[in-house]
Formats: structure tokens, C-alpha cells, sequence
């Protein structure tokens, strides 16, 4: 299984090393190795097995390289989850070239060529799960390179669900809501947060806690569904 380090990534990691899946913890950069370190020691803890593997998944030889250590280390993949992402909040007529690029990179790019990679390399029977954005149902300001980058990532999940089906491979995304993370804070002012919290069940922004297990659900017992986007959001948004 290959995962993320930090935040939703690590707790997905270790969701799942606690039901016997051994993970490549995958991380960006230097300044979130030591994040890596302790998701790995996490999933040890458990008792399944952990690497972690550095690199830019903007760039499909690290993809590549990513499922390459994966396989080396445990001798195939059966599932494969995809965390990479980047937010940000600014108004259109604001936004650069190089953060367009930059954001279409991270959220489209990387996801297109994870899938691709998973669809070589998984086992038969095996899962794909991208995390998305509850924001591709809401009509909102400030997020159109964010909401934007994430929106084709559902189509590529369809046509990936369709030409993996004979390998009985479900590909799947889960849409969380605003979530109670550095990544959502750093975005927004104080009275965003506020109505933010108010538009989910309990007063609150969707947690790492409430994601983690239905993202477990998907690569087991909820195999059978494949080709769809998951909101999850306390009422956040619908569709």
C-alpha cells in the first residue's frame, strides 16, 4: 500500500497498517521527513512493516519510483491512495500563471499519473482512492484553481473505474469538507472559519478522524463500489 505522511495522509497510513496492510509512506520534501519518520513508527507500532519514499509527484518518474520501492519492499501493491494536494484561496483576477500551473500540477497532474501508475502495477482486486474536495459542490468564491484542479480528477476516476474493472480494481475519491488542518486554516480568515464550521453537522469542520476509516471501507469491504466521489462533510455540501 502506498500513503501519505502527515495529516489525513499519516492517519490513513496507520488506519490501515492496524488491519495488517504493510505502507510506503510517501513524503515531499525534506522538511516533512521527520513527519514520514513518525507515521512509519506508527505503522511499525502496529506491527506491519514501513518505508517511506521521498518525491515530487508532479513529476511521473516519481510515481514510478514510488510504486517501484512499494513493490521492492513487499512484493506488490493492493492499494494505492492519493493525498497529494494544495489549497489555495484567491481571487481569479489575482491568480499568476505560475500558481495556476503550480495548482494544476499538484491536484490534476499527479493524481492523473498515480492513477495510470496504479492501473499498471496493483494486484488484481485491488484499490485506488484520491482524495478530492467538498468544494466541487458548493458555488463559492476564492477557490477556482483549488475546486478547478481537483473537478477532473473525477473523470479520470470514471474512466479509470471502467478500463480497471476487468482486473477488478476499484478506483474511487473521497471528498471531504473543510478540514481541521494547517492546510484549511492558512487560507482563510476567522469569520470564514466561523460559517464554515456552522454550514456542518455539530458546529465543526470535518476531521482527519472522520475521513481515515470510510477511505479503510473503500479498499475492503466497500470494494464493490467503484467509479465514485464520496462526500463526506457533515452536510457541508451535496449533490
Amino acid at each position: 500500500m502506498a500513503a501519505g505522511a502527515k495529516n489525513l495522509g499519516g492517519l490513513i497510513s496507520t488506519t490501515l497498517a492496524e488491519r495488517g496492510v504493510n505502507v510506503a509512506v510517501h513524503y515531499h520534501s525534506a522538511a516533512t521527513e521527520p513527519d514520514a519518520d513518525k507515521t512509519v513508527a506508527a505503522v511499525e507500532a502496529t506491527g506491519a512493516r514501513a518505508i517511506k519514499v521521498q518525491g515530487d509527484l508532479t513529476v511521473p518518474a516519481n510515481v514510478t519510483r514510488l510504486f517501484d520501492a512499494t513493490v521492492e519492499a513487499f512484493g506488490g501493491v493492493d492499494i494505492a491512495v492519493n493525498t497529494v494536494g494544495r489549497v489555495l484561496r484567491k481571487p481569479i483576477v489575482e491568480t499568476t500563471e505560475a500558481e495556476y500551473d503550480a495548482m494544476f500540477d499538484i491536484n490534476a497532474k499527479a493524481a492523473y499519473f498515480f492513477l495510470q501508475e496504479a492501473g499498471k502495477r496493483l494486484n488484481d482486486g485491488g484499490s485506488v482512492v484520491t482524495i478530492l474536495t467538498a468544494l466541487l459542490a458548493a458555488f463559492t468564491d476564492g477557490y477556482s484553481t483549488y475546486a478547478g484542479a481537483k473537478s477532473p480528477v473525477e473523470h479520470f476516476t470514471r474512466a479509470a473505474a471502467k478500463e480497471f474493472a476487468p482486473r477488478q480494481i476499484s478506483v474511487n475519491n473521497v471528498a471531504p469538507g473543510p478540514m481541521d488542518t494547517p492546510f484549511f486554516y492558512g487560507q482563510e480568515t476567522p469569520e470564514r472559519v466561523t460559517f464554515h464550521k456552522s454550514q456542518g453537522l455539530g458546529n465543526r469542520l470535518t476531521r482527519i478522524e472522520d475521513i481515515a476509516p470510510l477511505v479503510a471501507f473503500l479498499t475492503d469491504e466497500g470494494h464493490w463500489i467503484t467509479g465514485q466521489t464520496i462526500f463526506a462533510n457533515g452536510g457541508y455540501t451535496t449533490r
